[in-house]
């Protein structure tokens, strides 16, 4: 759960940093629903709610996981 205080936004280029991926992949997985929703600031300026990035790489990090143990248990 997020409270108030945990809250931090951060911006498209520490977004890139965190996953890996490129601008247009993360744009193309908003479109398609796949991926956190950015936050606008105003006109021309968005950012990410940092938690909700975290929680898309640990759930991506469970997935892989998830298919791991699956590998070796059939």
């Amino acid at each position: 759960m997020v409270y108030e205080q945990d809250i931090r936004l951060i911006k498209m280029t520490e977004v890139v940093k965190k996953t890996g991926m490129s601008r247009s992949t993360v744009y193309s997985l908003i479109s398609h629903g796949l991926f956190p929703q950015q936050v606008s600031l105003g006109p021309r300026s968005v950012a990410f709610v940092e938690a909700e990035i975290d929680s898309w790489i640990r759930n991506k990090i469970a997935i892989r996981n998830r298919c791991n143990a699956n590998r070796y248990t059939d």
